[in-house]
């Protein structure tokens, strides 16, 4: 089998609420979704996203896609998409770094190889280890009143985990964990997540102020080192998210104990075949993760969904379902809530197809 055409789609996905308000400051009412579509020889199709939280999130940029494919697309004409060790091997040898950029060709590839072996990818990773995921929901910044409306909405759609954002003005993150963790009922749980917002002696603020409380507190600061400077005063679980970036950093974490839980965003950690090996090497450490990713539509949701099912229950934290966070679609198919729970397609390969009427026209495509 061999690759045959390579394309790449963009487009915008609406976030249902209007506006999304997180960290210090930042605010999306629409991400930038790029879509990698890749054919083959044998009449298989695969197909992976990318879509950043906001442009330039996390030093992810949704043109970073295209771009990657103007180098990487030539590399991978002919080869067997199924042998995914080897491309993921030939895009880093074109390419080092920008793992976002290049994970929605990898995820591609696991599609193909999952149709061609008539197996969903959760099996190809492992086998289903969790059949329905739990999923948190995000109370983005709001006012304190309109943050326990959201909350009770989403409990009543079966939500048992919630992720209030702070990040912003430290004294009203205070009123607004406080106002979440009241709300929690037998068996939930929050993050107050202030995605990197924090300076490091208003994070400690904030933790000495809701010490009391039974919540977990999601990358207060920036670097990996202010997290700790905060982790050796707050006594909340602590749970790392944008520093986790690689299989060094997985293993720094482990050295230092230096979480309870990590966030592993496919993309942010170069996809599929990589964060495979750090979520492996965390949970056998004996840390537990998130299946997540930086925002995205339904193929984005397919990866996120497989990557949960593959993962042993008693280390999933949770995962979420970003297919509903947007008005408009990437994909056709994926994953299925149930009761507050993401469950992964039994079809072989992701269970998506490419939604080309949404995506539009190809912004680039390859051919030999």
């Amino acid at each position: 089998m061999k690759i045959t055409r390579i394309r790449v789609y963009r487009t915008e996905l609406p976030y249902v609420g209007g506006t999304y308000v997180w960290g210090a400051g930042n605010a999306i009412s629409t991400a930038r979704a790029s879509v990698v579509v890749i054919d083959t020889d044998a009449g298989l199709r695969g197909c992976g996203e990318f879509t950043p939280c906001g442009e330039n999130y996390m030093v992810a940029h949704s043109e970073g896609v295209e771009a990657a494919a103007r180098l990487i697309a030539p590399a991978l004409l002919g080869q067997d998409p199924r042998q995914v060790a080897r491309i993921e091997r030939l895009m880093d040898d074109v390419i080092q770094g920008h793992g976002y950029a290049k994970a929605p060709f990898d995820a591609a590839c696991w599609d193909i190889l999952g149709q061609a072996a008539g197996q969903p990818v959760w099996m190809l990773l492992g086998g289903k280890l969790t059949p329905a995921a739990p999923m948190y929901r995000v109370a983005p910044q709001k006012p304190v009143d309109e943050t326990i409306a959201e909350m009770e909405t989403y409990r009543a759609q079966g939500y048992r985990q919630f992720q209030i954002k702070v990040g912003g003005d430290w004294s009203e993150d205070i009123d607004r964990i406080r106002a979440g963790v009241a709300l929690l009922r037998r068996g939930e749980k929050a993050m107050a997540d202030a995605n990197q917002g924090w300076r490091v002696d208003n994070a400690i603020r904030v933790a000495r102020a809701t010490r009391d409380l039974d919540y977990i507190l999601e990358q207060p600061c920036r670097s990996y080192e202010e997290c700790q400077q905060v982790r050796r005063v707050a006594e909340q679980p602590m749970k790392l998210d944008e520093c986790v970036t690689g299989m060094a950093a997985a293993q720094r974490i482990v050295a230092d104990r230096g979480a309870e839980v990590c966030c592993l965003k496919i993309s942010n950690l170069g996809g599929l075949s990589k964060a495979r090996r750090v979520r492996d090497f965390l949970i056998d450490n004996r840390i537990a993760v998130v299946s997540e990713d930086t925002w995205g539509g339904e193929i984005t949701s397919a990866a996120v969904a497989h990557f949960a099912a593959s993962t042993p229950e008693e280390y999933l934290q949770n995962t979420t379902d970003l297919m509903n966070y947007n008005t408009r679609s990437t994909g056709i198919g994926g994953p299925t809530t149930r009761d507050g729970r993401l469950v992964a397609s039994d079809t072989p390969g992701l269970g998506v197809v490419p939604d080309f009427d949404s995506l539009g026209p190809a912004v680039g495509e390859y051919a030999p």
